[in-house]
């Protein structure tokens, strides 16, 4: 029998410049829902965040004690597959550009796969450039656009990837203005 040797979602992964991505805890919440309502014009509200406790792929970006950006994906079971669905990524507005938010989706897609994704799902704003950019750089590919998704009337656009076999889908992946 073999061993798994995967970094547990618990465990914080620390970079070499200090900022670490970890499992969201109770204690980031408010940190993360201010976050969310200086960057989307409609936020999710605050229990939105409480349901996704438990979810695969919660994660917060820290440095020096601070949350500096999260993302919410979760894995369900889809026709016998797991499939993954990224459904919230944002990154406090002084720290974009920086690399945050390539850290935080590839630890995501990372652990999506790990409780059995093999796809992944998203859906983001049709006029989000720099979020577009971060997703065609980690391979995510255009499936289909949705007219009047958001409230305000903008169109999202669904994208998805394959995530098997792969370990670190990120590690080449370059910033963006969402980063």
């Amino acid at each position: 029998m073999g061993v798994l040797l995967t970094p547990l979602l618990d465990a914080p992964v620390t970079g070499p410049d200090g900022r670490s991505v970890r499992a969201a805890e109770q204690g980031d919440l408010l940190a993360v829902f201010r976050i969310e309502r200086r960057t989307f014009p409609q936020p999710w509200p605050y229990a939105a965040f409480e349901r996704y406790l438990d979810a695969p792929a919660f994660l917060v970006a820290v440095e020096g004690g601070n949350v500096i950006g999260y993302v919410v994906a979760d894995a369900v079971p889809n026709h016998g597959q797991g499939f993954g669905h990224v459904k919230d990524l944002a990154v406090h507005g002084e720290r974009r550009d920086e690399g945050v938010g390539t850290a935080l989706l590839s630890r995501a897609l990372d652990e999506l796969a790990d409780a059995g994704a093999r796809s992944v799902k998203l859906e983001v704003r049709e006029g989000n450039e720099p979020a577009l950019a971060l997703y065609d750089d980690f391979g995510f590919e255009y499936l289909k656009r949705v007219p009047e998704y958001y409230a305000d009337g903008e169109a999202a656009l669904v994208l998805v990837r394959s995530v098997d076999g792969e370990r670190d889908p990120g590690a080449t992946a370059g910033t963006t203005g969402d980063d």
